[in-house]
């Protein structure tokens, strides 16, 4: 009876052996199948060539989207034209809204509006880049990311309007030079309340509205007081892209095939 026993046990210590090393196999092509993918997720993705994901490839990608372009006069004819006469509304397109006194808190309210409007437009679509995909979503991803980041553009596109900025050009994205992308960026911030985003677009904002060169904006854009913060949103937006892109495409397609090797491990050595 006891060698029958030690025999069962040598057996049964051999299957577990042997379900371990499928087990440890299955694991290394998971690890494999899932790096491939994240390369291939990046070069979907990546649009200015660096070989990372940032902010800046998804306001590419998402002024590709048909009908982001938002016309500034027709914008801002439509939202004044609810509470002030022709005469003034020639003079708010001529110039901006600063330039014809316009409190700063009905700008903020319309503002708020747009954010609001458009977050809605994309509700749809932030709930499926939240759905599982599996390795297929590689190729739908980045369609479904400029879409969503297609929208917020509008958005953006009609803050730059409302706080006094001339129209800007979203039709060939290799005129897109870095004082309005670094422009972008900050407004992006702005509609998803990134710390300084707000206060460096009201400044600029108050700067045009003094009078003060566009080229100076600029300098202040790239190289001085106003860099700095278009750094921070960046970094802000590429951790919050990494997470959405990356933990949480993998956490919900790769698990379902982890769970198939649970079960298998689960049958053998229990």
């Amino acid at each position: 009876m006891k060698i029958e026993v030690d025999k069962i046990k040598d057996n049964a210590k051999k299957i577990g052996d042997s379900a371990a090393k499928i087990s440890s196999n299955a694991g290394k092509k998971v690890a494999e199948k899932v790096d491939k993918t994240k390369q291939q997720l990046t070069k979907n993705l990546d649009q200015n060539g660096d070989g990372q994901i940032t902010i800046e490839d998804v306001i590419i990608l998402g002024l590709k989207v048909p009908g982001i372009k938002i016309s500034r006069n027709d914008f801002l004819k439509k939202e004044f034209s609810k509470k002030y006469p022709e005469n003034i509304i020639e003079r708010i397109v001529k110039y901006n809204p600063a330039h014809e006194d316009i409190p700063i808190e009905e700008v903020d309210k319309i503002a708020d509006e747009v954010i609001q409007y458009e977050r809605l437009c994309v509700s749809g679509i932030s709930t499926a880049l939240g759905m599982p995909g599996g390795v297929a979503m590689v190729a739908t991803l980045p369609t479904d990311i400029a879409q969503y980041y297609g929208y917020m553009l509008r958005a953006t596109q009609k803050l730059l309007y409302l706080y006094g900025f001339p129209e800007i050009n979203v039709k060939d994205q290799q005129l897109l030079d870095s004082e309005t992308m670094n422009t972008l960026i900050i407004c992006m911030g702005v509609m998803y309340g990134v710390a300084g985003a707000n206060t460096a677009l009201k400044s600029m904002a108050k700067a045009l509205g003094l009078g003060v060169e566009k080229k100076l904006i600029n300098k202040a854009l790239t190289k001085g007081t106003i860099y700095p913060i278009v750094r921070s949103v960046a970094k802000w937006f590429n951790v919050k892209m990494t997470k959405e892109v990356f933990a949480g495409f993998f956490k919900k397609s790769i698990p379902v095939i982890r769970r198939s090797y649970w079960w298998w491990n689960y049958l053998f050595i229990v």
